[in-house]
């Protein structure tokens, strides 16, 4: 096992994340924590090597990794003391618990396997290991202006790529070549891939909230369903819009106007303090009282970063308070078997005075015409 050394400190934003780490470890009694979560590990150390852990102590950061990612890890952390393993993580874990005389180690059960547990705890004894949930995941909810920059950069790609694909679109293209189509434009743009599968669903496919893209093709007046993000720096962006081809369905044009009403008071109502429950109540009501509330299937919204999902949750049951800084989808929807489905998404930071919504794309039913050509 060899260990390259640190050269300088990290990045400003790095080193407020790991001091705010190093905090919650001193405040549990704890000398160090090791991270097993690989999003987690990008958010304190911007590795995002395939096989990695790091162990946060209160002066340093040991980054540990294989031969494949040594120099990735060099170059992403030259402020970081890379341990290059040969053997387990297991062993390579018991040397640095001997070498930093780490008595109590914090590890996250969430992300570890109760085999795994087991086998870690009989390595390093005798250094005793101490569960500590959600201490990383807490601190990533609300995203500090490197993030929202980031996500910000991942929306631009994702709404520039719906424009191109909407230009180019043709009577007879199928589910599947428009999200091809999508996929290609944000890594042309710079997108590191899509935040998730793309969804495209024409017709009856939208009444699927997570339809798969397959091979029924667009047609004058088909109205299509179209879910897709990029992902930027390491994080994501997350729309929604339904696109209507020449003309516009009589049943999808009540469906389209309540579910944009909804989504647009839920919107007004995000502010600092606000219960998110009561967030996805005011959608909830609106679509109740145009006769659609029962066909509203899932909840409001999530939060987003480097997860497509991650905490909080605009949900019913959910009576956390929004904080500024939070980013989350504001997402009301309405599914009919049979007929189709509409849903309208953005994403939007909570601020000091209230909300901004991040996305910028049309929503009025007018701007969802498109002028397929054949």
């Amino acid at each position: 096992m060899a260990s390259r050394h640190r050269s300088h400190q990290p990045p400003v934003a790095i080193n407020r994340r790991l001091q705010a780490c190093r905090e919650g470890i001193r405040l549990k009694g704890l000398d160090a924590l090791l991270v097993t979560n690989r999003v987690d590990q990008f958010y304190l150390t911007e590795f995002d090597g395939e096989d990695g852990a790091a162990l946060v102590l209160p002066s340093r950061v040991c980054l540990l990794t294989d031969g494949r990612f040594a120099e990735e890890a060099g170059k992403k952390t030259p402020w970081a003391t890379v341990v290059v393993r040969t053997g387990s993580l297991k062993d390579a874990l018991a040397s640095l618990t001997r070498r930093y005389r780490i008595r109590k180690l914090g590890v996250q059960p969430e992300h570890m396997t109760v085999a795994d547990l087991g086998t870690f705890r009989k390595a390093v004894a005798p250094t005793k290991l101490r569960p500590l949930p959600r201490i990383v995941s807490s601190l990533r909810l609300r995203k500090d202006e490197t993030e929202t920059a980031a996500i910000r950069e991942a929306i631009r790609i994702a709404e520039t790529a719906f424009r191109t694909v909407i230009r180019r679109m043709r009577l007879g293209m199928t589910e599947r070549d428009i999200a091809a189509e999508l996929v290609f434009e944000m890594t042309r743009l710079g997108a590191s891939g899509a935040s998730f599968p793309t969804i495209v669903a024409e017709g009856p496919n939208s009444s699927l909230p997570h339809a798969k893209p397959g091979d029924r093709r667009i047609r004058v007046g088909s109205a299509v369903l179209i879910d897709w993000g990029a992902i930027a720096g390491g994080y994501c962006s997350d729309l929604t819009r339904v696109v209507f081809i020449r003309r516009i369905p009589p049943r999808f044009r009540r469906m389209y106007e309540s579910v944009l009403a909804a989504q647009l008071e839920a919107i007004r109502a995000v502010a600092p303090g606000v219960r998110m429950c009561d967030v996805d109540a005011r959608a909830r009501r609106r679509l109740t009282k145009a006769g659609m509330g029962r066909r509203f299937t899932h909840g409001l919204g999530h939060g987003l970063g480097l997860d497509i999902h991650e905490a909080p949750r605009l949900a019913r049951r959910v009576t956390d308070r929004l904080e500024p800084g939070i980013v989350v989808t504001v997402e009301p929807g309405v599914y009919f078997p049979g007929i189709g489905g509409v849903r309208i998404e953005d994403d939007v930071l909570v601020t000091e005075a209230g909300a901004t919504v991040l996305t910028s794309l049309p929503k009025d039913l007018d701007a969802m015409v498109v002028r397929a050509g054949r």
